[in-house]
């Protein structure tokens, strides 16, 4: 019978089997909710030391059909060793172990006490340190994956976790959904697979943060791969942009977080070849982000119907005049969410 590492008494079977436990050692252990894709437990040893273990799923927990092969464990396991080498020191947490057989590998718990960045923002607890940061994390990691790439570009090649994770259930689907869109979201899957500038972590988003003394700690790293810098910058500012349609007390701070994140990110990012033109496709992908997040097959869990249909509107207006910087979309965006009788308090 395959391991199923929610099972607490198979999982402990299983560590000590393979001799990663003592035979005697009885161990904490507790299943972490909030993902889709896979199987999450914490485990304390007797020592104090604490271990996250990760297992992919076949069949992703929505509520529409939704598969990707589990050896996208070991990309992520891969990118967890990559990403400790080019993200500034504490920002990964330290790889302990990998199975190729069950598809699990395991990591250091991130220390307590910590809080999750996502459930920070819901609150209102926006703080610029924290945004300066999480755009200074993604500079910092891509322009050194570019200096870098003659050894990342063939070891990250493989896009297809990126395919049937980001661009089929997001992009995709989301072209078949809204007729309007379909042709932008084509032409962007289209120009997404040609490029291949850095290292792309594709799951950028405040749910794959924890917060530790003042410190981001990034995860979940399993689409990551080589390609455009853009996805990230889309697929993260859509979180602070659908925030801040949410929260209407707090729509001037997630702005005024956008635009630092972005002044952090360049910041970090220097000067690439690359560059030029990177803006651009940054708005493309927000643009495409924020629609299929209320659209795709991974709707944000946080937006009420009226709140997908709004935003659904707000960028479909937004695609059929495209804003030419980011502060413009920015603006944009938050004045048809304002219009559509959602203002700040």
């Amino acid at each position: 019978m395959p391991l199923d590492i929610e099972d607490s008494r198979q999982l402990l079977d299983y560590l000590r089997r393979t001799g990663r436990i003592a035979a005697h050692e009885m161990p904490q252990v507790r299943v972490l909710g909030g993902g889709v894709s896979n199987r999450t437990v914490l485990l304390v040893r007797e020592s104090g030391e604490a271990w996250v273990l990760k297992q992919a799923l076949a069949k992703l927990r929505v509520a529409v059909d939704w598969y990707s092969d589990p050896l996208r464990i070991h990309r992520e396991a891969l990118g967890l060793r990559r990403l400790a080498e080019l993200a500034p020191p504490g920002s990964i947490t330290p790889f302990l172990f990998e199975d190729l057989e069950e598809h699990l590998f395991a990591m250091a718990a991130v220390p307590q006490p910590h809080e999750n960045w996502k459930s920070m923002l819901l609150a209102g607890r926006i703080e610029d340190d924290h945004v300066r940061q999480f755009g200074t994390l993604l500079g910092t990691m891509e322009h050194r994956a570019w200096e870098q790439r003659e050894v990342l570009a063939p070891a990250f090649e493989d896009r297809s976790f990126f395919e049937s994770l980001r661009l089929e259930p997001y992009y995709a689907y989301t072209a078949e959904q809204i007729e309007p869109a379909r042709a932008f979201l084509r032409e962007l899957i289209e120009e997404t697979r040609s490029l291949r500038l850095t290292l792309v972590h594709g799951d950028y988003s405040p749910k794959n943060v924890l917060v530790h003394d003042g410190r981001l700690v990034l995860l979940d790293h399993e689409v990551i791969h080589f390609g455009d810098p853009a996805f990230d910058l889309g697929f993260s500012l859509t979180h602070l942009l659908s925030k801040a349609h949410h929260l209407p007390a707090y729509r001037g701070a997630f702005a005024r977080a956008a635009r630092i994140y972005w002044e952090a990110y360049l910041r970090a990012l220097g000067e690439v070849p690359w560059r030029a033109g990177l803006e651009a496709r940054a708005i493309a992908h927000t643009m495409a982000c924020l629609l299929a997040r209320v659209a795709g097959r991974s709707p944000l869990e946080y937006l009420d119907d009226g709140e997908r249909s709004r935003q659904r509107a707000a960028v479909l207006a937004l695609i059929d005049a495209q804003p030419q910087t980011l502060d413009a979309l920015i603006e944009r965006f938050l004045s048809a969410i304002a219009s559509n009788g959602v203002r700040d308090r």
